[in-house]
């Protein structure tokens, strides 16, 4: 399970499954036990997963998921083993699958089982500030310090020698040593993940959680989202600047220096020691490579290669950025 915090339903019989989750059950399957629903790679043979678009073609082909939910100009790709339920609508169906699994994981309704510090067991191993409310299932390290009105609410793992600012909110976090995370950042919430409907939008569940590793920087006013089926992980060594926004299932890397009003959306991931100067959006799906430079006000759209310098919209490599500004 990606996230320790979520409680799994499951196992569910494939056929209950997808009944359940309002899903034609177009074969004839035999009842076997589904587990979880994970992504293509962390797949194991008793879990569902999904297959939507042809970028992921690579890890399709050797994923040991049982099932997987798919299109029919797709299933070929899959190995023989995983048996293909098709449908028309790959991320709806697996909105739905996941909710089965995880029906906790759809809403992020306010934690309503704070308690006021002074009456945890944080009383006297943490210093803090006024007003501070901590949620179910909380743990925090030594020598750690919590700003005023502050929330930790339930499932947030803190480590030794970190820092919480002031009007922090923090949920479905883990967050290891040395970290700093500066006033006014809500980490841990569900991403904004949903599918455009005339009635109603369909909410995607959002099952993963987000993980700040060791000596890292989150800076003022900043958002963290959740992973939806992964997590979303900061690397160690790397600083955010004010209001930078980070969706869901993105992978930041080490030693990483990512300034004012960067934006990224979901499921991209950042190599080693990358710069991204102010006000630069990152679309998602994509891959940044190691060493990479991207400048201020940029719209990255594709993939950018290791020792990359770009900039501009969308971003083109820095020379050729500066011959046509001329």
């Amino acid at each position: 399970m990606i996230n320790p915090f979520f409680k799994n339903q499951g196992p569910f019989k494939i056929d209950k499954l997808l009944k359940l989750s309002k899903i034609d059950n177009v074969e004839n399957f035999t009842k076997i036990k589904i587990s979880d629903v994970k992504d293509l790679v962390t797949s194991k043979k008793d879990n569902i997963t999904f297959f939507h678009s042809k970028k992921y073609e690579a890890l399709a082909s050797v994923t040991k998921a049982s099932f997987c939910i798919t299109t029919k100009n797709l299933s070929h790709i899959l190995p023989n083993n995983c048996n293909k339920i098709i449908v028309d609508n790959v991320l709806i169906a697996t909105a739905k699958v996941t909710e089965t699994f995880y029906p906790e994981a759809v809403n992020d309704d306010f934690d309503a089982n704070v308690k006021d510090i002074n009456k945890t067991i944080f009383k006297k191993k943490v210093k803090f500030g006024k007003n501070i409310l901590i949620g179910k299932n909380v743990k925090i390290g030594k020598n750690c310090l919590i700003g005023h009105n502050t929330i930790l609410e339930s499932n947030v793992v803190i480590a030794n020698n970190c820092s919480i600012g002031s009007n922090v909110i923090v949920r479905n976090t883990i967050i290891k040593d040395n970290v700093n995370i500066l006033d006014g950042c809500i980490i841990g919430k569900k991403g904004f993940g949903f599918f455009p409907n005339k009635n109603k939008n369909l909410r995607y569940p959002h099952i993963g959680i987000v993980i700040i590793n060791e000596n890292t920087e989150i800076g003022c006013g900043s958002t963290i989202d959740r992973g939806s089926m992964s997590n979303t992980v900061i690397g160690k060594n790397t600083y955010l600047d004010n209001q930078i926004h980070i969706a869901h299932n993105n992978k930041i890397g080490d030693n990483c220096i990512i300034a004012g009003q960067v934006g990224f959306a979901g499921s991209s991931t950042l190599g080693n020691n990358v710069m991204i100067g102010g006000q630069a959006g990152i679309s998602g799906h994509l891959k940044i490579g190691d060493n990479v430079q991207i400048g201020g006000g940029s719209g990255v759209i594709k993939d950018v290669q290791d020792n990359s310098k770009v900039m501009g919209y969308p971003a083109k490599s820095l020379k050729q950025f500066i011959k046509n500004n001329k």
